[in-house]
C-alpha cells in the first residue's frame, strides 16, 4: 500500500495504545464509508461483488453502492455531479457519453499513482484522454463483441455459420421457417447493439468520422446508415428477432439462449461466464462466434472491447481513501482473486487467473480480419446509446418510417452536443 496508507494504520495503532480499542464496536467507528455510484447491472458482476467484499472485509471500510438502471445512469449520474452529489468512486466507460461530465473539474487524472505501470498497454491507452492523462482504473472485462450462435442447434438443422451479409439473411430466414427466433434482439433497454454496426462505418473511414464530429455531415448523409436502420426495420418485420423483443431486456437474453428459444445474439464472451444462466438445455459449450451482420459491411464486424473505469471524484472529502481503493482494486492478489475463471483478455500485467473463452480462440482468423475498435460509442460526438435505441424502437412501434429515424438520430446527437456543451478532456 502507498505510504498515506500506512500512515493512517499506524496513526490506529497509536490511538489504540491510549484508548486501549476496548471493543470490536470502537474499531469499527473507525471505518469509513466509501459511496461508489454505476449501472446496476454492472455493479452486480461476479468480479466486481467479489472485490467489493474482499475490500470490506480486509480494510473494514464500508462501501455504499449506489445503482441505477441501466437506462437512467447517464442522466441520473450527470444530475447527481452537477448537484454536487456524486460519488466518491464513479463507474464509467471511455465513451461519448462521459461528454456529459466535466471530467477535467469532477475526477481526480492518475498518472501519478504505482500502479499505472501495471496495466497492459491496451488497457492503459483506453482509459487515457488525448492530453494522455489517466482517467480511471480499467477493472473490468476486456472481451470480444460479436454474434454468438448456437452450434449445436445449428448443427442439428444442418446449417451454417454465415461470412457475409447475405449468407447471414438466409440463415435468418431458414431459422425463422423452422419456427426458432434466428436473434435475441432485447429491444426493452439494452443499447448496445446499434454500436456495432455503425462501427466500421466510422472506423474504415476516419475522414467520415472528422465529417460528422464537425457537423459537416449528417447520419442522414451516409447511406451505410440508413442501409442499417431500413436492414432492422425489415428483420422486425420478418419475425427475425421473434414476437417479444420490445418486451426483452437484459434479463430475458439468458433465457432465451440457453433454452434455445432464440439461436443467436450480438453480445460479448464474457456474458457467459458471468451472466448466462446454467442447468438449461444449453450450456456455454454448445455456443461459437461469428461477426455481427447489421447491413453496414459484407463480411461482419467484431467490435473490441470496451473498458469500465473506477474513477476518483477530486472533489470528495474522501480523496485519499478512495485513491487506496483503487490501489487495493489493483493488487495482484485482490484482482487475480476477483477475475479468477472470467473470461477475458488482460487488463493488467500480473493478472493469471482469467480464462481464454474458446469460443474467441476459435474465431481468431475470423476476429483478426474484421474486427474494429470501438469507435461508435467513443468517439463520434454527441453519441448516445440510449438515445439511437430510442429512436430504432419508435420505428419498430410503427410510430415513425425508416426515414423519420434517421432524422431523429440526428436529432437527438446534435441536442446531445448542444445539452451537455463539454468534452472528455
Amino acid at each position: 500500500m502507498k505510504k498515506r496508507l500506512i500512515f493512517a494504520m499506524l496513526a490506529v495503532v497509536m490511538i489504540c495504545s491510549f484508548t486501549g480499542c476496548a471493543s470490536n464496536k470502537a474499531a469499527q467507528d473507525e471505518s469509513v464509508t466509501l459511496t461508489i455510484m454505476g449501472k446496476q447491472t454492472d455493479l452486480q458482476k461476479s468480479y466486481m461483488t467479489s472485490i467489493f467484499d474482499r475490500y470490506q472485509k480486509i480494510t473494514g471500510n464500508k462501501l455504499d453502492i449506489i445503482a441505477y438502471e441501466d437506462s437512467e445512469y447517464e442522466r441520473a449520474a450527470a444530475d447527481a455531479f452537477e448537484k454536487g452529489k456524486g460519488s466518491d468512486i464513479f463507474l464509467h466507460f471511455h465513451n461519448a457519453d462521459l461528454n456529459r461530465f466535466r471530467v477535467s473539474d469532477n475526477f481526480y487524472y492518475l498518472n501519478d499513482q504505482d500502479w499505472a505501470d501495471e496495466l497492459t498497454d491496451s488497457a492503459k491507452a483506453y482509459c487515457m484522454d488525448k492530453d494522455g492523462n489517466l482517467l480511471g482504473l480499467p477493472f473490468w472485462e476486456n472481451s470480444v463483441s460479436g454474434c454468438y450462435y448456437n452450434k449445436t442447434l445449428l448443427n442439428s438443422l444442418g446449417l451454417k455459420p454465415a461470412s457475409t451479409q447475405a449468407e447471414f439473411d438466409m440463415l435468418c430466414q431458414a431459422l425463422a421457417d423452422t419456427g426458432y427466433t434466428p436473434i435475441c434482439w432485447p429491444a426493452n433497454g439494452c443499447s448496445w447493439m446499434v454500436q456495432f454496426g455503425l462501427d466500421p462505418i466510422f472506423a474504415d473511414d476516419p475522414k467520415l468520422l472528422d465529417n460528422i464530429n464537425n457537423n459537416e455531415i449528417s447520419y442522414s448523409d451516409i447511406p451505410a446508415v440508413k442501409d442499417m436502420v431500413q436492414w432492422i426495420s425489415d428483420a422486425a418485420d420478418k419475425g427475425w428477432f421473434g414476437e417479444k423483443y420490445l418486451e426483452t431486456g437484459w434479463d430475458q437474453i439468458s433465457s432465451e439462449m440457453a433454452s434455445g428459444q432464440a439461436v443467436m445474439t450480438f453480445i460479448w464472451d464474457t456474458w457467459f461466464y458471468t451472466d448466462f444462466e446454467k442447468g438449461n438445455k444449453y450450456t456455454v459449450d454448445d455456443f461459437a462466434l461469428m461477426p455481427v451482420f447489421l447491413n453496414t459491411v459484407e463480411n461482419g464486424t467484431y467490435e473490441g472491447g470496451n473498458l469500465n473505469m473506477m474513477m476518483v471524484n477530486k472533489n470528495s472529502d474522501k480523496l485519499d481513501i478512495a485513491l487506496d481503493f483503487l490501489e487495493f482494486c489493483a493488487s495482484e492478489e485482490n484482482y487475480n482473486i476477483a477475475f479468477d475463471g472470467i473470461s477475458t483478455v488482460n487488463c493488467f500485467k500480473g493478472q493469471n487467473t482469467n480464462i481464454q473463452s474458446e469460443m474467441v480462440t476459435d474465431a481468431q482468423k475470423s476476429i483478426k480480419a474484421n474486427e474494429r475498435v470501438s469507435t461508435a460509442a467513443s468517439r463520434i460526438v454527441g453519441y448516445s446509446a440510449e438515445d439511437m435505441v430510442d429512436a430504432l424502437n419508435m420505428m419498430l412501434r410503427k410510430k415513425i418510417s425508416v426515414d423519420q429515424c434517421v432524422k431523429l438520430m440526428d436529432e437527438k446527437r446534435i441536442a446531445e452536443i448542444k445539452s451537455n456543451g463539454a468534452s472528455n478532456d
